[in-house]
């Protein structure tokens, strides 16, 4: 077993991200909040009595892969991870996946819907943003319910992952179908209780989220 112990050691030090943060920051950091607006493809640092300290433009997630949309909070703050993902990361507690607000190394596609679900950010923004950001710093992230303003619907079948399978669990849940964690992932306890669901309530029985099991859950008209 130490054999392994220390072979696990040696490969975390290799590949874990450079400068990676979780000491506290200032007190005065204490009270701001991240808040994400995908329609007009922004962030802002705002105090808890709503007042923009900064401003800056994003490019968030494709229409094939939409960012998440909800409140979170900053779990991960690391420099330097290079390429892609610029001079600064802020990874953020989204359940069903790997999510961030980082920097780039294209920063023409700032101000586009062209990300994987992360928030890009040109790098000289990032770099001013991260001193302010301590972790446990509320992320809220607003936005379509689909995660992209080209998104009006889709279908959710096993497998499908995001903000809008969590608002079904939620719905489920209320309505006492669902006793699973509400993760945002389509399992085979989601799958169960849409059964349940759409058995009780007289729907089509598909085991799938379609446009009128989201009407009936109250999630879209």
């Amino acid at each position: 077993m130490r054999p392994i112990l220390t072979v696990l050691t040696l490969l975390f030090a290799l590949y874990a991200p450079v400068s990676t943060v979780s000491a506290k920051q200032p007190e005065e950091e204490a009270s701001v909040h991240l808040y994400v607006n995908l329609w007009k493809k922004r962030l802002y640092l705002r105090t808890s009595t709503g007042e923009v300290l900064a401003s800056f433009p994003i490019a968030p997630g494709a229409v094939d892969t939409p960012s998440p949309i909800g409140v979170y909070s900053v779990i991960q703050k690391s420099k330097n991870w290079g390429g892609g993902f610029g001079s600064r990361w802020l990874g953020i507690d989204v359940e069903w996946g790997t999510y961030g607000i980082h920097g780039t190394n294209r920063p023409e596609h700032i101000g586009r819907y062209v990300s994987h679900g992360c928030f890009r950010m040109r790098n000289q923004d990032i770099e001013k943003l991260y001193p302010h950001v301590r972790i446990g710093t509320p992320v809220i992230i607003d936005g379509p319910i689909m995660g992209h303003e080209r998104l009006t619907y889709r279908i959710l079948v096993p497998g499908s992952r995001g903000a809008l399978v969590k608002l079904v669990q939620n719905r489920l849940k209320a309505a006492g179908y669902y006793e699973g964690k509400v993760h945002g992932r389509f399992d085979q306890p989601t799958e169960r209780a849409v059964f349940r669901f759409q058995k009780g309530e007289g729907l089509p029985v598909t085991g799938q989220i379609r446009f009128e099991d989201l009407v009936y859950l109250g999630i879209v008209e």
